[in-house]
């Protein structure tokens, strides 16, 4: 294995109680701020020193060495706080006068401490009779990619990704993105909307935990593809189930109980580090 860290400068002592703590035959630094250790085995000494190397803000990674982005076939995104900067159910509730209310279930949700459903169903009852106006404002003004997410994105279409959004989202914005950035697939939630105005709902059956784990595995069998060949990256509870379904998950600015069942957590670059583990 080679164990990858990148992000701020690694301080010299650091690096050498890594290098004791792995075993590592090699050091190769990497422009820009990237640190490839060969032959590196992951060990209690190591893990012992994990809280440090995070305190650096320094992102890290046992990968298979000779690994290449090209070995994938299908690389999936949560869209909210991942492929995006923002959650967009909250700022359509800032315009509606509730963000702190929706704000505090988004998160506790992603914490995992209320099922998605019932979470979505919630936020969406304080947003009846908003104007659906305000969704194309959300989509112009607020909405932004997250860091090297263009990168990430571009890579891994060179490299003959097929790409995907499978979000818990409205479609209003991933059918946007999907365009725009050239995404293979996308699948998300639909608004019900009447007279010009959000109900409240959604159109048919609610896309949850499940249903992105399930879409995943679709496009995986679709593209004859095995698990060890797809890549998924999110954020939050609601994409464990999907980020199971992928030979390397990428908790990307997650939330800890996130990063504690991926096999990769970028906790401060941009997506685009993810783009380092590869040789």
């Amino acid at each position: 294995m080679n164990l990858v860290l990148q992000g701020a400068a690694l301080p010299t002592f650091l690096l050498e109680r890594i290098v004791a703590a792995t075993g590592a035959r090699a050091v190769e630094p990497e422009p820009p701020q990237v640190v490839r250790l060969r032959e590196a085995r992951r060990t209690p000494a190591f893990d012992e020193l994990a809280p440090l190397i995070e305190a650096e803000k320094l992102d890290w990674a046992f990968v298979p060495a000779g690994r290449q982005l090209s070995d994938f076939g299908l690389i999936a995104f949560d869209m909210d706080s991942t492929l995006i900067t923002i959650e967009c159910i909250d700022e359509l509730a800032d315009f509606a006068g509730k963000k702190p209310e929706v704000a505090a279930v988004t998160e506790s949700a992603m914490r995992g401490e209320i099922d998605y459903r019932e979470s979505l169903r919630r936020r969406l009852a304080l947003l009846a009779g908003l104007d659906a106006r305000v969704l194309a404002r959300v989509y112009g003004e607020r909405l932004l990619l997250s860091p090297g997410a263009r990168e990430l994105l571009a890579a891994a279409q060179g490299a003959g990704l097929r790409t995907a959004i499978l979000s818990g989202g409205f479609t209003y914005f991933t059918e946007r993105l999907r365009i725009e950035l050239g995404f293979d697939f996308a699948t998300s939630n639909e608004l019900e909307i009447a007279g010009g105005k959000l109900t409240g709902r959604v159109v048919g059956d609610i896309v949850d935990a499940t249903a992105k784990a399930h879409h995943l595995g679709r496009l995986r069998d679709e593209l004859n593809l095995s698990r060890e060949q797809v890549i998924a990256v999110g954020d939050g509870a609601n994409d464990l189930l999907m980020m199971a379904e992928a030979g390397l998950s990428v908790a990307f600015h997650a939330k800890p109980a996130t990063r504690a069942k991926a096999a990769v957590a970028i906790n401060f670059g941009g997506l685009d580090a993810l783009l380092n583990l590869f040789g």
